[in-house]
């Protein structure tokens, strides 16, 4: 269970991945897309950190009429030792306070809770409010479901990750994932990730070994 607070963000989410996305080759985007107002929200969704620790939201966007992008986010409560690279903003969080959000294909919690959910069948989490906030019953954006039916996967505690054109692929201590970052680019075989939005679906990972 994904608990969201009723928090003020600043920088909004979408701003900083607005101001993110030019600084990515592979996104296709070379001005700022919130700025203008061409980013779009296609879906997002989250899944659970076992711990507790972690928050783990993956978005799913448009810049004007092109293809839907895939971003992972993380968000922890104190720098990720050796990720500066992978920082997308820092952010204050009205509730928990100083975050910093990263590109989560960077992160091993990430590639954990991706790695068990492709693996043993997983979903999305499921949304509940935080409670005496006052905020309204979260409502879903999009799903994510595993195509495995293996009863358990192992914990991944260590990641490398590589991009090649539009696909990154997250080397792990447990096998390796593959993320497309523009959702539709051909992607190898093996178990994977399914994700649905509002109006359309794709394969968002696909676990080679």
């Amino acid at each position: 269970m994904a608990v969201i607070h009723n928090a003020v963000l600043r920088p909004s989410k979408t701003d900083a991945i607005g101001a993110w996305l030019p600084t990515r080759p592979w996104s296709g985007v070379t001005t700022d897309p919130a700025a203008d107002g061409s980013l779009v929200v296609a879906g997002r969704f989250r899944f659970d950190d076992p711990d507790g620790e972690v928050g783990v939201e993956t978005y799913l966007v448009r810049v004007g009429d092109g293809p839907v992008l895939q971003v992972p986010l993380t968000y922890r409560g104190a720098p990720l030792d050796g990720a500066d690279d992978h920082l997308v903003t820092e952010m204050d969080h009205s509730v928990l306070g100083r975050r910093w959000v990263y590109d989560a294909v960077g992160d091993p919690v990430y590639a954990d809770v991706l790695r068990r959910a492709v693996a043993t069948g997983g979903r999305e989490a499921d949304l509940e409010a935080a409670p005496g906030e006052g905020g309204g019953a979260p409502v879903k954006e999009g799903t994510a479901s595993g195509s495995g039916s293996a009863s358990d996967s192992p914990t991944v505690t260590a990641v490398r990750d590589t991009t090649a054109g539009t696909t990154t692929t997250i080397a792990t201590d447990h096998g390796s994932l593959a993320v497309p970052r523009v959702v539709g680019a051909p992607l190898p075989d093996g178990e994977t990730l399914t994700g649905t939005w509002a109006d359309g679906s794709g394969v968002l990972a696909v676990l080679l070994s």
